[in-house]
């Protein structure tokens, strides 16, 4: 039973997927722990400082599943340190010869940052797999709706008309750049941390570099050009970037939740056999992951924060800095991985009424194409005498409660200038798209200024 959500038997189905859990519980983060030492001691080794047969030795008991992790529970709490509890009980498994070897010269953040620098790679595979489901999922919706036509709003209000796969595509270009950043920040974040007590390796003397650029290697990590104990602005930028990635989601989720509304109901979430809106209103269909998802996006714009906060180091090691990590960037990975789940789900099913956004449009009675009607006449005119006219015309026509075309022929100014076939002309949707299906060409074809790595 778990007091976060994250580990409620319950719940965490809404809070992260088992991928990432396994990556970031507490078996996967000492399985990781351990691995980074192993990979610690045969650098050291390579360089003679540890012996071989230690090295090997502790390599050989890189396995989680020899510790008891209560027992490191509670050395922890008896030591009020972060890892010796780990040390004394690694001690007890590994050989005398080995024991006096293991964590040899690092310290807790060597250790911890390492171990998410490795995360963020990880993860970072992890949401780009997932970032490319969604944006074929948009794309998809885009290009099977390039001529779906449906009433732009602004503001919360009727505009323009667009189409929905105009909609979609700005969707999918937005998901695409974020698995560009992905790709351009993961040199910065992939880099081991080994730095000792204060960061200046004095520990390994004249063998600090070489053994630096070997522990890195094995690691499959960049080395740092100076070690990062109090620069945690890797740290931020990615955590930034998860609340970048699931706020695009909350967009959409968003955009979702408001066109479904029955009042609208130009769109509609998926919805399974047996699943239930409300248990008092039997009737209701909510929006359940469009809700998440603006919901999980708030949770970690609050962690981006934290993180950012996290920079302000003081002097050469800051635990009340540096320790809020510890909870932030597991739980923003966790919430940005189900949100991508969720918004994956929400976009290949997403059920699209183009005959509600035909009647929708066809409700506002012509209003919504004001715009051509002033482009025209502006060249009569001009344009802000132009839009004065049409204005003065449109709410005179709201008034009287007529369609714009009439408002429109009522009015002299109007119709002695644009024939009737010419004021029809502007009031056809179609004629009011502009290059709206030409962009989600665009982007379908990957032309969104940008070459397809996003450079």
């Amino acid at each position: 039973m778990g007091a976060h959500l994250v580990d409620s038997i319950i719940y965490k189905h809404l809070w992260g997927t088992p991928e990432l859990h396994g990556l970031l519980d507490d078996e996967g983060r000492v399985q990781s722990w351990l691995e980074i030492l192993a990979a610690l001691a045969e650098a050291e080794a390579e360089l003679g400082i540890v012996p071989v047969e230690a090295a090997r030795i502790i390599r050989e008991h890189t396995d989680v599943r020899l510790l008891d992790l209560e027992k490191v529970a509670e050395q922890t709490r008896a030591t009020g340190h972060s890892t010796l509890g780990l040390i004394r009980c690694l001690q007890e498994v590994l050989p005398e010869a080995a024991g006096e070897w293991i964590y040899h010269g690092a310290t807790v953040q060597d250790l911890s940052d390492t171990w998410t620098a490795l995360v963020m790679r990880e993860v970072a595979r992890i949401l780009d797999r997932d970032l490319g489901r969604a944006e074929a999922a948009a794309l998809a919706l885009a290009e099977r709706h390039r001529d779906t036509i449906m009433c732009g709003r602004t503001h919360g209000q009727p505009g323009l008309p667009i189409t929905f796969g105009f909609k979609a595509a700005v969707w999918a270009s937005e998901l695409r750049r974020h698995r560009a950043r992905l790709a351009e920040g993961r040199r910065r974040w992939e880099v081991v941390q080994l730095g000792g007590a204060l960061g200046t390796m004095e520990f390994w003397g004249d063998q600090a570099l070489p053994l630096l650029a070997a522990f890195a290697d094995r690691l499959g990590l960049a080395t740092p050009d100076v070690p990062w104990i109090t620069a945690r602005d890797r740290v931020a930028e990615f955590v930034g970037l998860l609340a970048m990635v699931t706020a695009t989601l909350a967009k959409i989720g968003q955009e979702v939740y408001d066109l479904q509304r029955p009042e609208i109901g130009e769109l509609r979430e998926p919805f399974m056999p047996g699943q239930v809106g409300s248990i008092t209103m039997p009737h209701k269909r909510n929006p359940e992951l469009s809700e998440h998802l603006v919901t999980l996006a708030r949770v970690v714009r609050a962690d981006a924060m934290v993180a950012l906060e996290g920079m302000i180091h003081e002097h050469e090691r800051d635990g009340r800095a540096w320790k809020t990590e510890w909870v932030v960037v597991p739980e923003a990975c966790l919430f940005t991985g189900a949100a991508l789940a969720f918004g994956c789900r929400l976009l290949a099913g997403l059920e699209v009424d183009a005959d509600r956004m035909q009647a929708n449009l066809r409700a506002q009675r012509g209003y919504v194409l004001s715009e051509p009607v002033m482009r025209a006449l502006a060249d009569r005119i001009g344009k802000h005498a132009a839009q004065q006219v049409v204005y003065e015309a449109a709410l005179a026509g709201l008034e009287r409660g007529v369609d714009l075309e009439a408002a429109l022929l009522a009015d002299p100014r109007i119709s002695e200038r644009l024939a009737p076939e010419e004021i029809a002309g502007c009031l056809d949707p179609r004629a009011a798209l502009g290059a709206a299906p030409a962009f989600v060409d665009r982007v379908v074809a990957g032309r969104d200024g940008t070459d397809p790595a996003g450079r």
